[in-house]
């Protein structure tokens, strides 16, 4: 089954009590037995729901993946992913990551005696030297938030296979229409199902996939007992929102070159980061893994806090707000956002300034969007 199809049909069926082709949102916290010797597929809404279920089926469908597990929130799948380890174990994780990932890492698991080591995953010889008997994680993003870092996820395999690693890819930023980390041999891929998944900005939602039934198994130990789980109606509205990712992704994708090229011939812009660059970084290696490019980049613009603030003052389609991957057009800033937990000097030293701003291309006509910023640019000069 072809992608496209797989986001509509993929491991998903009728509803078997009505025959409702979408799943219907079971609002209910238990269900009826039969008998005390027979209980059925379903007993308590923590440990399973035929709404997150249906969800469940869909996310390791387009993910290629065996097992599938929803989350009350991304954040809530990554620290279920943390807690496979154990005291003493050590995390090797690429210095380019989400800010409240490092946060997770640094001021709620650090102090449980786990500890983690950044590096710059392109350099394989700094990586690999770190890896010793406590090692027992590979965590990386790609594309990296804010900077859209690209790390070669074969490379990457071939180092935890070779050290009997589990490696963690967050997929949030390509989705796995635009990149397939199992496919490649990653153990785990995590989701904020928030963004692209959903779809809407009108869910919050966190997903792992897995082909290893051993780490399945464990996760849903940990899902069940911990219960951060992903609620019916949350989970109805990222299952409609997978139904068409293969259409928002195309054309988030095409927005988002089309407006990356205007920026990067922009004389009040500093540096544009975004893959589909052939002098980008990273170009031939989101070529090798990646269809597209996605729907995400960032720039610098030239000036000081002040301009920033003239600038997004006088955006009307692109939002100054929190998140990404809705069907509307957002800007983020990414010091004072989603990297506010860093310090100045952490920030400053992965090129994460105050002029620095991330875009959401949404949906929208794109010539609207590029006379948006080009209006709020011109108030600047």
């Amino acid at each position: 089954m072809n992608f496209n199809t797989k986001t509509i049909h993929g491991n998903q069926k009728s509803d078997p009590g009505t025959g409702a082709v979408m799943t219907p949102i079971y609002q209910t916290s238990t269900f009826e037995q039969k008998s005390v010797e027979h209980h059925g597929e379903f007993s308590y809404a923590r440990t399973a729901n035929p709404t997150r279920t249906a969800l469940e089926n869909a996310l390791a469908s387009i993910e290629n993946g065996k097992f599938a597990l929803a989350f009350g929130s991304g954040m809530a799948a990554i620290d279920a992913v943390i807690r496979l380890l154990k005291p003493g174990d050590e995390v090797i994780a690429n210095t380019n990551l989400y800010g409240g990932t490092y946060r997770l890492f640094e001021q709620i698991w650090k102090s449980f005696n786990i500890k983690f080591h950044y590096v710059n995953f392109t350099n394989v010889a700094e990586l690999s030297q770190l890896i010793n008997s406590k090692t027992k994680l590979l965590w990386l993003e790609t594309p990296t938030n804010p900077l859209l870092q690209i790390i070669d996820i074969s490379m990457i395999v071939k180092i935890s296979k070779k050290n009997h690693l589990i490696l963690a890819v967050d997929n949030t930023f390509a989705t796995p229409y635009l990149q397939r980390p199992l496919d490649l041999g990653a153990d785990i891929v995590v989701h904020s199902a928030t963004k692209y998944l959903g779809g809407h900005s009108d869910v919050v939602l966190g997903a792992i996939i897995t082909s290893d039934p051993e780490i399945s198994k464990k996760l849903f130990f940990i899902q069940n007992t911990c219960g951060a789980i992903a609620g019916p109606m949350d989970s109805f509205l990222v299952l409609r929102g997978i139904k068409t990712l293969h259409v928002r992704m195309q054309r988030h994708s095409e927005n988002t070159r089309k407006i990356a090229e205007f920026l990067q011939n922009h004389n009040n812009i500093e540096k544009v980061y975004w893959p589909g660059f052939e002098e980008f970084e990273g170009h031939k290696i989101a070529l090798k893994q990646m269809s597209d490019f996605g729907g995400i980049l960032s720039f610098k613009l030239k000036g000081n806090i002040k301009k920033i603030n003239l600038f997004l003052k006088n955006l009307t389609l692109f939002k100054l707000a929190e998140s990404l991957g809705g069907v509307e057009s957002l800007v983020g800033h990414p010091a004072t956002m989603t990297h506010a937990s860093l310090s100045e000097n952490q920030r400053n030293d992965l090129g994460i300034t105050e002029n620095l701003l991330r875009l959401s291309v949404g949906i929208e006509d794109c010539d609207d969007l590029i006379e948006d910023l080009e209006r709020s640019i011109r108030a600047i000069d």
